[in-house]
């Protein structure tokens, strides 16, 4: 049996359908006594043992979750104060650390490190949510080969995209995608440098938000830069999204980004507005995705009429001047930053385990018949052989990402007084191919990412089956402002 012939799935004494599942529909169910977070958790638990054989998207499940479920239910029946997810069960990219489960970023080298609750994983602990396990990934995030494949790592093996066989659920954050998407998690936690939230929730079918870089700590997630690193959520509907981004989203003291968080909106599903699309100003940047597939392309022509109709403004097309530069200058910034951000991070990580990124290098090489089978670690090895952020070179190439990446949105964003910016998010899911890598053809996430802006990719049409997802890209802190846009455009799209 294929993942597309389960058949439909009701969860316990609920009655709530597999795939009609959100975290209102659960809340009130369990409030009503017709659930309980014990037979939540164990429900989507014996899901992951029997799909995740075949899907590949989780590391490890967490020994505790069966305990955490039974302390909520116990808290609710005592009439205790619960967070907003109580009793929900969460999934946690496994380059995010937990207590009793060490943020191995998919590689064997981090197993023997330091396990403590990140911050964020505080977050959702006094949401009252349930940690119940660890996301595959692209092994480091994939910032470790020229070639790498999105979905495999070490530990994880490859994660499969549910929707086509053989085909790529995209990354970093794979198995967050592809277990929200297969309804082996309600709800999952991803994190992004650039492109690693939206890409595998468009191919994998399901919505991610990028958000504003500084509204939820990076304390205790393995990095790549702080210039670009977050976290977001990643779920089935943009209210489930607005609902895991509340919980989230917090300042943190060891996290200088987040000082502004604590002036933003302390939730937001407050903002899920049905009517928002009527007399939105939405600008199409169809540059981004010029190398689009005929279908793909014809998926983002659905979109603007539907936009049209629901009373949106179209501004059709703008230019994101400059965009089409961002990644060279990006991509050397990035090989700078990541060496100082992860030598810092491991210097300082407890446990056993290599304490620099040569160490890490040197590791991969021992071990080589277990980290080395598919692809290789030329962008560990490029980013050594930089002196890090004293090198010359640093400086200009992050000013001129940056200023490239703002500058191109915030120049079409004033001039034609938008909302947001939309464009396609990619083509449809690829084939997983260890012997020539990835396939990107179409990928419109640096903007956002490099500038620091929030995104949110929604489902917006199928071709062949697969998935094809558009991006609302905004100002910095406009999440409420996307969020309203997104869950108008998904209610409308049905």
């Amino acid at each position: 049996m294929t993942f597309s012939e389960s058949p439909g799935e009701t969860i316990g004494r609920s009655g709530i359908d597999l795939d009609e599942v959100t975290v209102a529909g659960l809340s009130r169910a369990m409030a009503a006594g017709k659930l309980t977070s014990a037979e939540l958790v164990r429900f989507y638990l014996q899901r992951i043992a029997f799909w995740n054989p075949v899907l590949g998207a989780v590391i490890s499940v967490s020994p505790d979750a069966a305990d955490q479920a039974s302390a909520v239910d116990q808290a609710r029946a005592e009439g205790a104060e619960l967070g907003p997810l109580a009793g929900i069960p969460v999934l946690i990219k496994d380059n995010i650390s937990v207590a009793g489960s060490p943020a191995t970023a998919g590689s064997p080298a981090l197993l023997g490190a330091s396990a403590e609750d990140a911050f964020l994983i505080g977050r959702l602990r006094a949401a009252s949510a349930v940690i119940i396990g660890k996301a595959n990934l692209s092994e480091w995030a994939n910032f470790r080969s020229t070639q790498s494949s999105s979905g495999w790592s070490s530990l994880g093996g490859q994660a499969v995209n549910p929707h086509g066989t053989g085909r790529n659920p995209s990354g970093s954050s794979s198995g967050s995608a592809v277990a929200v998407a297969a309804g082996l998690a309600p709800l999952a936690v991803g994190t992004e440098t650039d492109g690693s939230i939206v890409s595998p929730a468009h191919a994998c079918g399901i919505v991610g938000i990028k958000p504003t870089l500084g509204l939820i700590s990076r304390s205790g997630i393995v990095p790549i830069s702080a210039e670009q690193d977050t976290a977001g959520p990643m779920t089935r509907s943009v209210a489930d999204a607005a609902a895991l981004l509340g919980a989230l989203a917090g300042a943190d003291q060891a996290d200088l980004a987040t000082s502004q968080a604590a002036g933003q909106p302390v939730g937001y599903t407050q903002f899920l507005d049905p009517a928002a699309l009527e007399g939105a100003r939405i600008g199409i940047w169809r540059d981004g995705s010029a190398q689009a597939t005929a279908a793909a392309a014809a998926v983002l022509n659905d979109v603007v009429s539907l936009l049209s109709a629901q009373g949106a403004e179209i501004v059709d097309p703008v230019q994101l001047t400059g965009a089409n530069k961002i990644g060279e200058h990006e991509f050397i910034a990035l090989r700078h930053e990541f060496k100082d951000d992860l030598n810092a991070y491991l210097a300082a990580l407890g446990g056993e385990h290599p304490r620099s990124l040569g160490e890490l290098i040197e590791f991969d090489i021992s071990n080589a018949d277990r980290v080395l089978t598919h692809f290789g670690q030329e962008i560990f090895e490029q980013a050594e052989a930089t002196s890090g952020r004293s090198a010359p070179e640093w400086p200009a190439a992050r000013e001129h990402a940056r200023t490239l990446a703002r500058s191109g949105l915030d120049g079409a964003l004033t001039e034609h007084r938008l909302d947001a910016v939309l464009a396609l998010t990619g083509n449809p899911a690829w084939l997983t191919d260890y012997v020539l890598g990835d396939h990107y053809s179409v990928g419109t996430s640096s903007p956002a990412a490099v500038s620091g802006y929030p995104a949110i990719t929604v489902p917006a049409g199928k071709v062949s089956g697969l998935p094809v997802g558009v991006s609302l890209i905004g100002p910095a802190w406009s999440e409420p402002r996307l969020i309203a846009l997104a869950h108008a455009f998904e209610l409308a799209r049905g």
